[in-house]
């Protein structure tokens, strides 16, 4: 048990670390607000890894993996990544248009805790290939064959070793930002992270027309 545990946190981990728009959005509230903003939206990845680990571990995560749910979960993502990347653009615009002005910038909406934790367990929630992963992972003989006990400790390592990730790499932007604070943090982060969406939202429409 213990080798798997090791296992699912290391799986955890190296699943954790690639580019992606929860790490994206992770750097960007860490740089406009402080390590603790993006930690919440990493909370909510989590909750909705958890989620995902207990629905196949439970066997429901293969009702659900029929080409039909992959096609609308895949929607779902693509459509929230476009609105992401939307919003983003227009609060960088904005910040431009307010730094000219000498005037502070409009407040961002979604930006509160609670909007940043909805917004990590949406992510996570929505993308077909979180469902893949977390199948791949669970469906394991070496898993499988040792109960439902042993399978939920497994999915909880997996967690664990992607919110490891996240409390590093939160921790190294807020970093960061104490040692380079300028107004236009904010602004770049902002303007960066809507590129990145718009960009994970094409390679994801892309995939969903191959398949």
């Amino acid at each position: 048990m213990s080798a798997l545990i090791l296992e699912g946190f290391v799986i955890g981990w190296s699943v954790a670390w690639p580019p992606g728009p929860i790490n994206a959005e992770i750097i960007r509230r860490c740089l406009a607000r402080g390590a603790a903003a993006g930690l919440v939206v990493a909370l909510g990845a989590a909750s909705g890894d958890a989620l995902w680990a207990v629905a196949t571990t439970l066997g429901a995560g293969l009702l659900l993996a029929g080409a039909a749910t992959r096609l609308a979960l895949g929607v779902v993502s693509t459509v929230l990544l476009l609105a992401l990347a939307w919003l983003f653009l227009r609060g960088a615009w904005r910040g431009i248009v307010a730094w000219r002005a000498a005037v502070p910038p409009p407040p961002g909406r979604f930006e509160g805790e609670r909007a940043g934790y909805a917004l990590g367990l949406g992510m996570s929630l929505t993308s077909p290939w979180n469902l893949a992963f977390w199948l791949a992972v669970m469906g394991r003989p070496e898993i499988a064959g040792r109960g439902l006990g042993a399978a939920l400790v497994v999915a909880g390592a997996v967690v664990a070793g992607a919110l490891s990730w996240c409390v590093i790499l939160a921790a190294a932007v807020g970093v960061l930002r104490l040692r380079g604070a300028s107004p236009w943090w904010e602004i770049v982060a902002k303007g960066a992270t809507g590129a990145l969406m718009l960009g994970f939202a094409l390679r994801g429409a892309l995939r969903l027309a191959a398949s």
